[in-house]
């Protein structure tokens, strides 16, 4: 490790109890936020903090840095009560909250210096200390940098220095890998994982249950009450011969996951590449499994069950595989195989090439994934390709009509869910699906109907008066799809739509993306969860403003297989495939030298 090690050296010797929660009760007038339970939490140990929306993770964080008091039981921290020791927890402790408070408008080490007059340090007797948390986050080259021009992971990294500046003995990480692409998050698992091997107590609470499944503890809750208690794989365990995967079924995937899913032996299910992956509720036998397998042709084959597969069973199983917004719609008709297409796309911000000549064409009813790491021009490739950026160069067309010219018509024929929350704070819920229903020309009857039918679809009636910034982050992200759904749209993009909600959440989103892309709504969308990608017809990787890839999820996997990983997940697939790109941008730049 780097000379930070220093920061947290003296805890090795004391492997015992870091946090103790002993009977944690908390409640916000009828709403019991967390329920009454107890678990410790150790030192030089990684402990994941899982659970669905609403389940109490972060009121748990909040009670255990101090910033809330328990209704009942008690925590302490590295010793210390988090009431009656408040000023010491905010010593012992690192908090980095789920919106880190960055100032966007000073630099890295204006932050940094920031937060250290905040923790009582004196910024310019502590040089040390900014070097190495420097060196540790590889910020060094960013130092002058403001901090809303840093890319996400450069933002939480940042965020991550920030916790540490006090040398905190434990440190309580909300979600810090939301929106955060997989070679950022290789970067800061390996930052605490060198954290916790010095001996620090650190609690990463995470939506990624792959994220999960490699700390070292799992506290898992739900509604306020602990579920489970133990290494990761414990829990994954009790699912053995319960994991299967249909193949043979690429085509007709999304139909066989609709069916697999409507079975009452089935709990869960997902698709994986060409193939679909379900999971047996306990104590189901094999046979309705085998019938469906038989029906469609498939093959059904065993396969080892995972942290996730656990989860979603413990919970009660998935959301089931029909959608009912699909269900109300009528297959999309279009004049052209081809919804969307872009020619040598291009967006400069002055100096700066955003996109840089991209090409693609994206199928009616198919979904299309687009991927790339923090700042590769996804966003902006779809905000060209709704209306909402004029390209510097190149052309693109929706449904037909040129973006150039015809911008009004092709909005109304496209859903655009963007990726930085767009409803309106001011409007209540029911006021932003009203609003969003009159933009896109419904009236009388029909306004009434479709918003009528938004509410139930998404269970939205509970919220109806409240403002969209005190939803439920999942609620949110409904409220969000259904606003851009209202007009029932032919194309619908999706800017990762699902970022930071719960894996149940994630399902019931993709049930509808499902049903849609059936009914031949063709869907564009980005995304960090790798296992989302699975669920595409095809991918197009961008990295530094360029498309580098182009296929299906498996052949792109099948490109990044070697001794070392014969099976790779997707995750590995796009590691690859940057390091690649990286590679090529360095040989390219030593050949030019040399010229």
């Amino acid at each position: 490790m780097s000379a930070h090690a220093t920061t947290v050296s003296g805890h090795r010797r004391d492997q015992g109890v870091a946090v103790v929660i002993d009977n944690v009760a908390k409640h916000f007038g009828e709403v019991k936020a967390l329920r009454g339970f107890s678990a410790d939490i150790r030192y030089g140990r990684l402990t994941g903090l899982v659970g669905p929306d609403g389940a109490g993770k972060t009121t748990l964080m909040r009670i255990m840095t101090g910033l809330l008091v328990p209704n009942g039981g008690r925590v302490s921290l590295a010793g210390f009560d988090v009431v009656a020791d408040n000023d010491a927890i905010h010593i012992a402790s690192g908090y980095m909250p789920q919106r880190f408070g960055l100032y966007e408008d000073l630099s890295v080490m204006e932050n940094m210096r920031l937060y250290a007059q905040l923790r009582g340090m004196d910024a310019d007797q502590h040089a040390d200390i900014f070097a190495s948390l420097l060196d540790f986050t590889r910020l060094g080259p960013f130092t002058t940098r403001l901090a809303g021009k840093l890319s996400g992971g450069m933002k939480q990294k940042l965020g991550l220095a920030c916790a540490l500046m006090a040398k905190p003995r434990v440190l309580l990480l909300d979600e810090p890998s939301v929106g955060v692409d997989p070679v950022s998050r290789q970067d800061l698992w390996r930052m605490v994982q060198a954290l916790t091997d010095d001996g620090m107590a650190v609690v990463w609470s995470t939506a990624y249950l792959d994220e999960a499944e490699r700390c070292e503890s799992v506290l898992l809750l739900n509604e306020g009450k602990l579920e489970f208690d133990g290494a990761p794989q414990e829990l994954t365990d009790r699912l053995k011969q319960r994991s299967f995967r249909l193949t043979g079924v690429s085509d007709e995937r999304r139909a066989v996951l609709s069916q697999a899913l409507e079975l009452p032996t089935v709990g869960d299910g997902v698709i994986q590449g060409d193939a679909v992956r379900v999971v047996l509720r306990e104590d189901a036998g094999r046979e309705e499994i085998d019938a469906l397998a038989g029906e469609v042709g498939a093959q059904l084959e065993p396969v080892q069950p995972r942290f996730e597969d656990a989860f979603i069973d413990l919970l009660g199983g998935g959301p089931g595989g029909t959608s009912a917004l699909a269900e109300r719609m009528h297959v999309v008709e279009l004049d052209s195989d081809i919804a969307v297409s872009c020619q040598d796309l291009s967006k400069h911000f002055g100096d700066f090439i955003a996109t840089d000549a991209v090409s693609f064409e994206v199928h009616k009813g198919e979904i299309f994934g687009l991927l790339g790491p923090n700042g590769a021009g996804k966003s902006t490739t779809f905000k060209m390709l709704c209306g909402l950026l004029k390209p510097t160069e190149g052309e693109a067309h929706v449904v037909g009509l040129d973006l150039r010219n015809a911008t009004g018509a092709a909005k109304s024929q496209l859903g655009y869910m963007a990726q930085k929350f767009s409803l309106y704070g001011l409007l209540s819920v029911r006021q932003n699906l009203e609003f969003s229903a009159g933009v896109y020309g419904l009236e009388g009857a029909a306004k009434r109907q479709r918003i009528g039918e938004m509410i139930e679809t998404f269970d939205l009636k509970q919220y109806l008066s409240t403002s969209p910034d005190s939803l439920p982050l999942g609620y949110k992200q409904r409220l969000a799809l259904a606003c851009a759904l209202m007009h029932r749209p032919p194309v619908l993009f999706l800017d990762e739509p699902t970022s930071g909600v719960d894996p149940i959440t994630r399902r019931e989103f993709w049930t509808h993306i499902n049903g849609l892309a059936r009914k031949g709504v063709t869907v564009m969308v980005t995304t960090h969860f790798m296992d989302e990608a699975e669920y595409c017809d095809r991918v197009a990787m961008m990295y530094r403003a360029r498309l580098i890839a182009l296929d299906t999820p498996d052949a792109l996997k099948r490109a990044s297989r070697s001794d070392d990983n014969p099976d790779p997940t997707m995750e590995d697939a796009f590691i690859h495939l940057v390091e690649s790109a990286e590679l090529d941008d360095a040989a390219d730049a030593t050949a030019k030298a040399a010229a």
